[in-house]
């Protein structure tokens, strides 16, 4: 408490908060309420960095080792962690191994019921059990779908053939629900991820590193991994932010330090060097003008004054 305050509590709490003054805000959480963050934070010219997430997808190239990419990252904490994998993009000519391969993944971490196993979390509380609940209506469950409202459980569920424009594709999911939505090729998925907000991360797997490189520099999101999910945001020496309406700057490791810093220029003359100010007063002349054009050639070695 000596060196910074605590204050737990919800709305109320937090709206208060937002009138007083500080020097920087950080605000995880949805897009919704990151833009009345940052509008609260406008009326104090207070700088923000905002992490709000998005729908991070995953693109699974056909030619890659499918068992390792279907292998882990969107059922931890029930799907609920700000980059889990959202969506994922292939051709259909391997959307059934995906949804195979992911089966037997999930058996093996959870058992044949996953209710009953200890390692396989809950939805947060009701009102986002409702809200998850609600983005399975008229989809195509190809495994998965059982639901227990008591105990806030909903199995890992995998959804094949999804339309775009369908409710599961309008938002955020922030639970144990994965659209596969099938694309014709790679340029195809990287059209589709730009149609759309920009998404705090990108995930990729494939063996061609050019296909990697490709989609890294035809996309924009916050942070990439290929070959792997989440484990970007674990590295301190990797900045963690979003861009777009996945958010805003960056921290973690030396990135935070420079995040909550700021910058001062600070410049101490020596009183004695007052001679060669006079350069810089009036009354002007020619000589004063070559001094001047010669220390800007000497600073900055290139144009003509």
């Amino acid at each position: 408490q000596e060196l910074y305050p605590v204050v737990t509590g919800g709305v109320a709490e937090t709206t208060e908060l937002l009138t007083h003054r500080f020097d920087h805000i950080l605000y995880t959480g949805n897009s919704t309420v990151g833009k009345i963050v940052m509008a609260a934070a406008a009326k104090h010219l207070t700088p923000v960095t905002l992490e709000l997430g998005g729908k991070s997808p995953c693109y699974i190239d056909k030619d890659c080792d499918l068992a390792v990419a279907c292998r882990w990252g969107k059922y931890m904490n029930c799907g609920q962690t700000c980059i889990a994998p959202d969506y994922v993009l292939c051709e259909p000519s391997i959307q059934a191994q995906v949804v195979e391969n992911i089966k037997a993944t999930l058996q093996e971490f959870y058992g044949h019921d996953v209710k009953s196993s200890p390692d396989y979390e809950r939805i947060i509380n009701k009102r986002h059990f409702q809200r998850v609940l609600a983005l399975l209506e008229g989809q195509k469950i190809a495994h998965g779908g059982e639901t227990d409202e008591a105990s806030c459980f909903i199995a890992p569920t995998i959804l094949t053939d999804v339309s775009p424009e369908s409710k599961v594709m309008q938002e955020e999911i922030f639970g144990p629900i994965l659209p596969i939505v099938p694309v014709k090729s790679v340029d195809e998925a990287i059209e589709f991820i730009n149609s759309r907000e920009k998404p705090l991360a990108l995930y990729v797997f494939s063996n061609n590193k050019k296909l990697i490189q490709n989609m890294i520099a035809e996309t924009s999101s916050g942070g990439v991994t290929a070959n792997d999910v989440i484990m970007h945001s674990g590295i301190p020496d990797l900045p963690f932010g979003g861009v777009g309406h996945s958010g805003m700057g960056a921290y973690h490791g030396q990135h935070s330090f420079e995040t909550f810093s700021h910058h001062r220029s600070c410049l101490i003359r020596d009183l004695k060097m007052e001679g060669t100010n006079k350069v810089r007063y009036p009354p002007g002349s020619q000589k004063k003008v070559d001094w001047a054009k010669f220390f800007l050639l000497q600073r900055f070695k290139w144009g003509r004054v």
